[in-house]
């Protein structure tokens, strides 16, 4: 099993510009950025564009908004880093497409066996959304349940699990 990086923060606290960082010190040949974000609007394409101009032209990157596990598996070779921005995007794309909370908890079982099975490292980035307020609808309420349950299952097989706050990385699992 490949070394799996998860990288937890709130909006705007740095995880994604860590991420780059990691994925840049490893040793790797290849590095391939899996983006599940979904372009609805125009905010959202400007943000797209601005994450793709910080990573340059050195990265390979495929949009998957719903077949992550799969991705992984076909791209988790060695000689390469792979670097999931992010898994909270996923988890909302899967909840709003599936419409089931125990189909989304499946899915996040399949994304689990996946990047344990990864020859690649895998640096994953996700929000930490269970700090806040309860969410006033039961959808919100479903996905930051789903969201927990993702960070969880992910940080259970992360070999490293690092929290940002302002910018600043709190390893809260070291890596071996």
């Amino acid at each position: 099993m490949a070394h799996l990086t998860l990288i937890l923060g709130g909006c705007r606290s740095g995880k994604s510009s860590l991420a780059l960082r990691t994925a840049h010190a490893a040793a790797a040949e290849q590095r391939i950025f899996i983006a599940t974000a979904v372009a609805f609007d125009a905010e959202m394409q400007d943000r797209i564009k601005r994450h793709q101009a910080e990573r340059g032209a050195s990265w390979n990157s495929i949009e998957v908004p719903l077949a992550l596990p799969e991705a992984l598996a076909e791209h988790g070779r060695e000689g390469r880093v792979i670097l999931v921005d992010c898994l909270t995007l996923w988890v909302s794309n899967l909840l709003l497409e599936l419409e089931d909370p125990a189909a989304v908890e499946r899915r996040i079982a399949d994304l689990a066996r996946a990047v344990q099975g990864s020859a690649a490292p895998v640096i994953l980035v996700s929000n930490e959304v269970g700090l806040g307020v309860v969410p006033e609808s039961k959808l919100g309420r479903q996905f930051r349940d789903l969201a927990g349950l993702a960070n969880q299952s992910m940080a259970a097989c992360a070999h490293e699990v690092i929290l940002t706050v302002a910018g600043i990385p709190v390893v809260i699992k070291p890596g071996n």
